[in-house]
């Protein structure tokens, strides 16, 4: 679990092996170096003349990686209201998700992240992508922030980059979100529930998002956040049970919602513990 000290809460993950954090600097923001491997595309690495052939005159494909760095300037810890300012595990198993698919998925594509903090899985899927947009509340510096790590990864954010204000709890968003979720068809969103308003306003976010046209498909990621009670004498994750049953009630009979396995490989240095849980939701 995270550890909270006089109302400040730190992520677990600056703990986990392979993350490399940097010192703090003036302004409270440490830089972090997230290694990946990088699947090579076939061919890559090696000339098309120099591939060997198999025994049908197929080419035979090395499965190699390539390793690859996404650095992330991010608060070393916050309040509980600016946890967006910093990195989650949920983003890591997301960026996973979006290493894994890579192209098949992203390509051509344009990927609204909801909640999208310090922006690390937006700068991911914009490898593939033909445009991010990269959303969250205006408040706390957290769009300067997303800014300046798509800046910081120009290197390998290959897709026009647009960050935009999205407040869950505004009734209305600006002419610029409502202009591109016309063209949105893939959505984006990592640990971003943690009480029950903002359970329910994320819930009511997505419908919606994925009501206007075109059809939109959501990966959805989050680590379930275990507590001891002492009425029923178990643990339980009351946020992500409370998810669980408001999306049931809410989402339209149209939707098809599906868990996915979280046995595809993983590229990020992380650990990947058994609360991590991925979710598709398609319109």
């Amino acid at each position: 679990m995270a550890t909270v000290t006089e109302h400040q809460v730190t992520s677990e993950i600056y703990a986990d092996e392979g993350i490399a954090v940097g010192a703090p600097r003036a302004g409270g923001y440490v830089t972090t170096k997230f290694y990946f491997k990088c699947p090579l595309a076939p061919g890559e690495g090696k000339q098309l003349e120099q591939l060997e052939q198999d025994s049908d005159g197929d080419l035979v494909v090395e499965r190699r990686n390539r390793e690859e760095v996404i650095r992330i300037e991010h608060s070393a810890s916050t309040s509980l209201r600016m946890v967006g300012l910093q990195v989650w595990r949920g983003a890591l198993l997301l960026a996973d998700w979006a290493v894994h698919c890579g192209p098949s998925l992203l390509r051509g594509a344009t990927v609204l992240e909801l909640g999208a903090g310090t922006g690390l899985t937006s700068i991911v899927a914009a490898m593939h992508a033909k445009e991010v947009v990269s959303t969250d509340v205006d408040l706390g510096g957290i769009l300067d922030l997303i800014k300046a790590n798509a800046a910081l990864n120009r290197d390998v954010v290959k897709a026009k980059f647009t960050v935009l204000g999205l407040d869950f709890f505004a009734e209305q968003w600006s002419p610029e979100v409502q202009g591109k979720l016309k063209e949105v068809s893939l959505v984006f969103a990592a640990d971003v529930i943690y009480d029950v308003d903002l359970t329910e306003a994320f819930v009511r976010t997505l419908l919606k998002v994925m009501s206007v046209p075109p059809k939109k498909t959501l990966f959805f990621a989050l680590e379930k956040r275990y507590v001891f009670t002492t009425d029923d004498f178990e643990s339980v994750a009351p946020v992500y049970e409370h998810f669980v049953s408001y999306l049931e009630h809410c989402r339209p009979k149209s939707w098809t919602i599906e868990q996915i396995p979280l046995d595809f490989p993983q590229y990020f240095r992380y650990e990947r513990v058994k609360q991590l849980v991925l979710w598709k939701i398609a319109s």
